[in-house]
């Protein structure tokens, strides 16, 4: 089965997730940005707990920038996406709590 890793390189809880997950692949959406199909499939799979309203980019955006649709926000600001975003097979995660790392086997 194929784990793919969604975050930054810069993430401290990517690269917890990275170290857990040797065999997974990794992508910087920073560096390699997702696609618009992929926001939408992402936003279909997670909705609005996609976007870290805890970030620093999200305490920088103005109110009309916050109140663009989330495709464009996350399309714009990539770093807004919450992280890290694991997939593993047919299973979607998002974060690097405790039931993810339980559902991953670790």
């Amino acid at each position: 089965m194929t784990t793919t890793i969604l975050g930054l390189k810069t993430c401290d809880t990517c690269r917890k997730a990275i170290k857990a997950l040797p065999e997974a692949t990794f992508r910087d959406i920073r560096t390699d940005p997702l696609s618009p199909q992929e926001r939408a499939a992402l936003l279909d799979q997670f909705g609005d707990a996609l976007v870290n309203r805890a970030s620093t980019t999200w305490r920088g955006l103005s109110e009309e920038e916050r109140a663009q649709d989330l495709d464009t926000l996350l399309g714009t600001h990539p770093t807004l996406m919450k992280r890290p975003v694991i997939r593993n097979g047919d299973a979607w995660f998002l974060g690097w709590k405790a039931d993810t790392q339980k559902a991953l086997g670790l």
